[in-house]
């Protein structure tokens, strides 16, 4: 790698790296329950009053470190799922994999009993099945024996699939308690609803699991990302390699999902951002898209918080009314 090329690495990771540093900081500070900026270190280090420990230990540094995470998680499930599909448009919740994790939580929740506090732990392994099970069949339906994965088909699949699982949870609470519906209502809005340590710990352990094999397997990306006889000719065992990542990027997004609630379009622009700056090679953007994801979701957060004074606009809604046109614009340049 050129000194050139080096340099541009460093600036573009020291200013996303900035930029992620002053969101954190304003996602704690900024709202109706928060601490001033000046008050964050003394409180860190127990100088703070009983209600600026309050309110930064319980309400916003897991709020913040959720975030944070769920962006990483879904940043990197869309790279992945971007490189795997040959698709710019692929993004865990717009081709369905989401609604297929809502779909298994929804269940779980109904059937024990909204008692879900208790749970935090088996949340995401819910999700995890229940959308590795949705990313097979929108796999199914999108692939073209002569051709592989169509990139305007798997999105318009998924699309369909999101709809329909969508209304399929709204199905089975019509019945329901009012506290299930509304239960569903908020994770369908992308409400962060598990802004609590045990979710934190619920979810942090699936990126840790996920980074060192993501790390190993960058250049194999590279290599998935050119057609495949080339892949085939430098020793690439496509199925193999596939099935694992596919297996990795599904289980990012519905870990994360799971305690945040339906979220779009962060796996989506994050990796776009990350190659516009530092270039398409994995081992360059990938990490970048991490940063990305956990500020933009942060920053989205923060938005819904302070934005309308009398009520939290969901952070899902935020996320959408950024991500949609830039999904409009791509599906467009797709065409």
């Amino acid at each position: 790698m050129s000194n050139k090329r080096k340099k541009q690495l460093r600036i573009a990771y020291s200013m996303m790296g900035l930029i992620a540093f002053l969101v954190f900081i304003c996602g704690i500070s900024i709202g109706a329950s928060s601490v001033s900026i000046d008050r964050i270190l003394p409180t860190l280090f127990g100088n703070g009053t009983f209600k600026e420990e309050f309110i930064l230990f319980t309400v916003r540094l897991p709020r913040v470190l959720l975030l944070s995470l769920a962006g990483m998680c879904l940043a990197l499930a869309g790279s992945i799922l971007q490189t795997l599909t040959k698709n710019d448009l692929a993004d865990p919740g717009i081709i369905g994999i989401n609604a297929g994790a809502g779909v298994g939580i929804t269940i779980f929740y109904l059937l024990m009993d909204g008692g879900l506090t208790h749970f935090a732990y088996i949340l995401p392994a819910v999700g995890f099945l229940s959308a590795i099970v949705t990313a097979a069949v929108i796999y199914f339906f999108a692939y073209d024996k002569e051709h592989g994965i169509q990139p305007v088909n798997l999105v318009l699949i998924g699309v369909g699939f999101a709809s329909a699982l969508s209304g399929l949870m709204m199905l089975l609470i019509s019945s329901a308690d009012r506290a299930d519906v509304q239960f569903v209502a908020q994770w369908l809005a992308g409400s962060i609803w598990g802004a609590d340590w045990p979710f934190i710990w619920a979810l942090l352990p699936w990126l840790v699991i996920a980074l060192p094999i993501i790390g190993r397997k960058t250049k194999t990306l590279n290599i998935l990302a050119l057609n495949e006889a080339t892949a085939k000719g430098l020793g690439v065992y496509l199925k193999k390699e596939r099935a694992i990542l596919l297996t990795i990027a599904v289980a990012l997004a519905a870990a994360a999902v799971s305690v945040t609630g339906s979220l779009s379009f962060i796996g989506l622009i994050a990796p776009h951002i990350a190659k516009k700056l530092v270039g398409a090679s994995h081992q360059r953007f990938i990490w970048l898209s991490m940063l990305i994801g956990a500020t933009f979701l942060v920053l989205a957060d923060t938005i819904g918080r302070v934005v309308y004074s009398e009520a939290t606009i969901p952070t899902g809604i935020v996320v959408a009314v950024i991500g949609a046109p830039y999904f409009i614009y791509l599906l467009k340049k797709a065409d």
